[in-house]
């Protein structure tokens, strides 16, 4: 049995679990791994995801973090920031500040504190790859922050297998089913808990993909994700728009599940 007995996760898609679908369509993720494995065998666990896709950094801090200081869980994962990383402009120093003021509301709560680095983007698509420095530099401004209030890192930069496409979605920013189970496996590790596989074993070997294959999926990824985000971006759209958490209070793990609209 696990020594955490209520868990809140927040931040954005990649706390959601976009790309990590259930049967009926509906967002796992990570953190419901993390939530199905802390609870196994204990029907007194309680879980919730107060994550929705697209929010940035304030907005996380408005909306989810006085709903986790009410709560006031054993446990926190809180991962914020990156789709401040991803917009036309970004003052990396002034979000790592407000980073760091969210982390201490955070950590007052009496909670023990998962906080997570970005990852490396050196393998990615050029467009995405011009991000990398931003990322890094966050990164040590977090590891930084987390050292000051004694919260735990979780380092995805330095997770190999994530470099492996496959572990990506069609849209290149969301993690697949693969990718959320080693995520799950590093946060459970970090924090010292039992787990029965190594986020680090390499897939399966795969075989090499033609140049003109992947001038093609380049293409069509241009065309389905990146312009229409653009396009939104300009006329004030936004990923989130409409949706709520889908956990939005602590409840039992087999309980409180509430769809995307």
């Amino acid at each position: 049995m696990s020594r955490w007995n209520t868990f809140v996760a927040i931040g954005d898609s990649f706390t959601e679990g976009l790309d990590d679908l259930r049967a009926d369509g509906t967002p796992r993720g990570w953190a419901d791994r993390v939530a199905e494995q802390l609870g196994a065998g204990d029907p007194g666990f309680r879980y919730a995801n107060l994550a929705v896709r697209g929010k940035l950094l304030d907005q996380i801090v408005e909306d989810q973090l006085p709903v986790a200081e009410r709560l006031r869980p054993d446990l926190v994962g809180f991962c914020a920031g990156g789709n401040d990383i991803i917009r036309f402009s970004c003052d990396t120093d002034d979000l790592a500040r407000r980073f760091d003021t969210a982390l201490e509301r955070v950590t007052a709560t009496g909670a023990q504190v998962v906080v997570f680095t970005g990852f490396d983007l050196g393998r990615m698509h050029p467009l995405i790859r011009r991000l990398r420095g931003r990322v890094a530099c966050y990164n040590e401004l977090m590891r930084a922050s987390a050292e000051r209030h004694g919260s735990t890192v979780v380092d995805l930069w330095g997770m190999a297998p994530l470099a492996d496409p496959r572990t990506w979605g069609s849209d290149r920013l969301h993690l697949t089913a693969e990718g959320h189970k080693r995520v799950m496996l590093r946060f459970l590790e970090t924090l010292g808990e039992p787990v029965a596989e190594d986020w680090r074993a390499p897939l399966p070997e795969a075989a090499p993909a033609p140049w003109r294959d992947r001038q093609l999926e380049d293409l069509r990824w241009m065309r389905n994700w990146v312009l229409p985000f653009v396009h939104n971006r300009v006329r004030g759209r936004h990923t989130g728009d409409g949706f709520l958490p889908k956990r939005p209070e602590l409840l039992p793990l087999d309980a409180g599940r509430r769809p995307a609209v």
